[in-house]
């Protein structure tokens, strides 16, 4: 498997200016963000009570990528919009190909879904002082202004109020692409939609979150590094070589071992017991945001949280060293929210004896 650089700045929500405190702040709160207009777009993160995750005025979403993601009507009464911007790491070159992703969750309370999502490329930014539908009218005032327009047409996606739902596609670049606008383009009457529910003509509510664009170009690929996993099942793991742990991750700016993760820490406890002269050494590391210094604790109180549970499941705090790296030592490149979900990692070494204690 390979990876290229996403041309998205903090794809996925997470880093923001200030904890969401109300309705339509994604402007001023989120970082490498903004709206094309003045409709009020908005901004969810686990920090904030009054715009939290997974419960907000929309219903409930968790959050399935950190803590934070966009949410904004595609279609309300009136033809009101509204729509998010992001500004490109560099422009998309003419002739190359490139794949664009992201997921997307319609809102427990939508009485409409609709069929198509639109995607505007622009060379420059856009900012128009409207609520309405942005339309082509509006693009063309925008005089010097160059665009590529496409729409992602995708039946599984418009009416899950549940599941964060992939949405994707490939397209060639124009080579004027700078900047990126989400959203619907189309007033009411030209929107192909259906109804969810009846009477409350409260519009189609989405969610969004990570947000990937890249190459398409098989060149523009290259090799991960090679990562070893604990296959504790069936006892293949190799003494005093390091090891990551398959499953165990943690949300953005968190230390706490998530559900998921348990099985295999507990697979790995059921392994150290069954020769009572093993030893275990865990190595904490982050991603690349927030400072060194901040980061150094952060990932020492990731591995310290699975070592105390490891020693909550009763292996002795003898047999057990942990350490913390901060984010000085990533196995894939951290300029993706997928690739700093993998460097957000614990890995651990396994030995006869150990060199440190705690």
């Amino acid at each position: 498997m390979g990876w290229s650089q996403n041309l998205i700045v903090n794809p996925s929500f997470e880093m923001h200016k200030g904890c969401p405190k109300a309705l339509g702040n994604f402007n001023a709160d989120v970082e490498s963000w903004s709206t094309p207009t003045v409709g009020s777009t908005d901004y969810f993160n686990g920090c904030s009570t009054a715009m939290g995750t997974p419960e907000n005025f929309k219903g409930s979403q968790p959050a399935d990528f950190g803590v934070g993601y966009a949410g904004l009507y595609l279609y309300a009464p009136g033809d009101y919009r509204e729509y998010i911007q992001a500004e490109l790491l560099a422009p998309l070159q003419q002739g190359k190909k490139y794949k664009i992703s992201f997921y997307v969750s319609l809102a427990e309370r939508s009485d409409f879904a609709i069929k198509e999502f639109g995607l505007l490329f622009s060379k420059n930014r856009l900012n128009f002082p409207i609520r309405k539908v942005l339309s082509k009218m509006h693009w063309y005032k925008d005089i010097g202004n160059e665009y590529h327009y496409m729409e992602i047409g995708y039946s599984d996606f418009v009416d899950d109020t549940k599941d964060w739902i992939l949405v994707h596609s490939q397209f060639t670049a124009k080579g004027n692409e700078r900047f990126l606008t989400f959203g619907n383009f189309k007033d009411n009457q030209r929107t192909r939609k259906f109804t969810t529910k009846h009477n409350s003509k409260q519009g189609a509510y989405y969610y969004i979150d990570m947000v990937l664009l890249e190459s398409a170009e098989a060149g523009d690929y290259v090799e991960e590094p090679k990562v070893w996993t604990a296959e504790t099942k069936t006892a293949k793991v190799v003494l005093d070589e390091n090891h990551i742990f398959k499953n165990v991750f943690f949300n953005f700016d968190r230390s706490e071992v998530l559900q998921g993760s348990k099985e295999e820490i507990q697979d790995i406890y059921r392994f150290l017991e069954k020769d009572k002269t093993l030893r275990i050494e865990i190595h904490g590391h982050t991603d690349s945001i927030g400072t060194e210094e901040y980061n150094l604790v952060l990932s020492e109180l990731r591995a310290k949280a699975v070592a105390e549970y490891l020693m909550g499941l009763g292996l002795s705090k003898e047999r057990i060293f942990w350490e913390g790296h901060g984010g000085t030592e990533p196995i894939v490149s951290n300029a993706s929210e997928e690739g700093r979900k993998q460097n957000r990692r614990v890995e651990f070494i396994i030995s006869k004896s150990m060199g440190k204690t705690d």
